[in-house]
């Protein structure tokens, strides 16, 4: 009802003007033209002078002047016989005075079916708003007119509603200060990309975001009102399309850098590609699978050679900060690990059909840890057989005693500002490992050995594995004279920002011990 009220209402405009200015004479407010636009009976609704607010409006009386005009043609067409009667329902709250009911309601026979004679008793004047009416119709004809006059409106409407960036049906549309309307996903897609209309390449002097920015009521109503199962549909297709790639390729993936179970990750987001992947992720369950970049193209299992590793961490997003420039920084932290078994491409950024991968049973890591401290004695040059001698217990008490002896000497990579970060070392077997891989600096490479493990024993050997080398190669340096020894590389910093795929040249800190490790 309040979509043909307010087609009716265009008709009323000039006298609508006329008796403002009648009004005037008299000392009252004269309403404005957007003020009269939307009155009628005495009823109106105010709209903000913002030029935003104008730009709005002027959308909606462009479609509303479009309706209007078939309306009325199919208005001029119809035959004279075809008729309907229209009642207006009181209101309720008009029932309780002492007028006649009959006074109060509106009933005329005009010519047409229920919506061409509903808008000639509203262009009247007659009809209220909030008004609820009845109709008496004779036949089937007058059904078939409003089915086709309402067909024929569609139609000719389509084109004043569609998004100039996805040429499908405008949704959630947001206009800008130039005074175009879109959809808000194409527009917060274009501000990625460029500060500028996509239309007519004006500044927008927009939040990338568009945080704060409203959608075009009006328009909103009107969409809603004329075309509700169309509107449905577009809502179920940006649904569809934010969802992931196709198929069972759901999970957005980072290609970035390495990342660990109950870890903070810290990362800057800034290419628009992985912005549009925040956006969504934000959206729907906040979590991403973030991936090692393959820089030297390392056959991954079933999935061949690929620009990433196979076995990464999901990760959760705690915060999320956004900049005037649109870059993100955001705070996440490692949930599970997993693989994957499919990928793709969707919008430009990897997504993939990815696998949990959880640890053994229990019972599994007791019997395996039995097996290898049950063994004959081994040589002392024998590392690794040293280590499978070693209980799960006593390769957690090598990590944490070779942890409080780097403190001791006050090393680098074991500042309180690191510790701020990534907690103290924890005493639980499962989570030591990962601690101690994320403020170790040696290469990702080696860390990303923790991966595809499935027990916690298993990950206890890598590190301690890691400690015997160090410390291995810190004998080695110092028993050299000063002038021979080899100035060994400063560790890198633990920063909180991710990379992309495409900035693989950043330097890397090899597996050799840090001058601090040394001290």
């Amino acid at each position: 009802m309040s979509v043909l009220y307010a087609l009716a209402a265009e008709r009323q405009l000039e006298a609508a003007a006329a008796e403002a200015k009648a009004a005037q004479t008299a000392h009252q407010v004269l309403p404005t033209e957007d003020e009269a636009l939307m009155s009628s009976r005495g009823e109106h609704a105010v709209e903000n002078s913002t030029p935003v607010a104008l730009a709005a409006h002027e959308d909606a009386r462009s479609l509303i002047r479009l309706i209007q005009s078939e309306i009325v043609a199919k208005q001029m067409s119809v035959a004279v016989d075809t008729t309907t009667l229209v009642q207006e329902q009181v209101r309720w709250d008009e029932c309780v005075s002492g007028e006649p009911v009959a006074d109060k309601a509106c009933s005329q026979t005009l010519p047409g079916g229920r919506l061409v004679a509903t808008y000639a008793l509203a262009a009247k004047g007659d009809l209220y708003r909030e008004s609820e009416v009845r109709y008496e119709v004779s036949g089937d004809a007058q059904k078939a007119l409003d089915v086709s006059i309402l067909h024929e409106v569609l139609e000719a409407t389509q084109s004043q509603v569609e998004c100039q960036v996805c040429y499908g049906l405008m949704l959630d549309p947001v206009t800008t200060f130039c005074g175009h309307t879109l959809c808000r996903k194409c527009l917060t897609r274009t501000l990625d990309h460029s500060l500028h209309c996509p239309v007519c390449r004006r500044g927008l002097g927009l939040p990338p975001s568009l945080i704060g920015q409203p959608s075009n009521k009006t328009l909103v109503d009107l969409l809603n009102a004329l075309c509700p199962d169309a509107v449905a549909l577009r809502f179920a297709a940006a649904r569809e399309e934010e969802a992931g790639g196709p198929g069972e390729l759901n999970t957005p993936l980072f290609v970035c850098s390495l990342g660990f179970p109950n870890m903070p990750v810290f990362l800057r987001i800034f290419e628009p590609r992985y912005r549009l992947m925040l956006r969504r992720s934000l959206e729907s369950n906040r979590e991403f699978g973030m991936l090692m970049y393959n820089r030297y193209g390392e056959p991954q299992g079933d999935l061949g050679s690929v620009h990433f590793y196979q076995y990464g961490t999901m990760l959760h997003i705690d915060n999320h900060q956004l900049l005037a420039d649109g870059t993100s920084l955001i705070e996440s932290r490692g949930a599970y690990r997993f693989r994957v078994r499919a990928h793709g491409i969707h919008d430009g950024y990897a997504v993939g059909n990815v696998e949990r991968l959880d640890d053994v049973p229990t019972t599994e890591e007791e019997r395996l840890e039995a097996s290898e401290t049950s063994g004959p004695p081994v040589p002392d040059w024998d590392v690794v057989g040293q280590l499978d001698r070693m209980s799960t217990q006593a390769l957690l008490d090598l990590g944490r005693s070779f942890i409080e002896r780097m403190r001791g000497r006050s090393a680098n990579w074991l500042q309180q500002r690191v510790l701020d970060i990534h907690g103290q070392p924890p005493t639980d077997p499962a989570l030591f490992p990962f601690w101690f891989a994320s403020v170790l600096p040696i290469s990702d490479e080696e860390k990303y050995k923790l991966l595809p493990t499935r027990t916690v024993r298993a990950r206890l050997k890598i590190i301690a594995g890691w400690i015997r080398r160090i410390e291995s190669q810190r004998c080695a340096t110092s028993q050299l004279p000063p002038r021979a020894r080899v100035t060994m590389r400063p560790e890198a910093e633990i920063e909180g920002e991710g990379e992309t795929e495409d900035e693989t040249d950043a330097e890397e800190v090899e597996f050799t011990p840090t001058s601090s490790a040394r001290t």
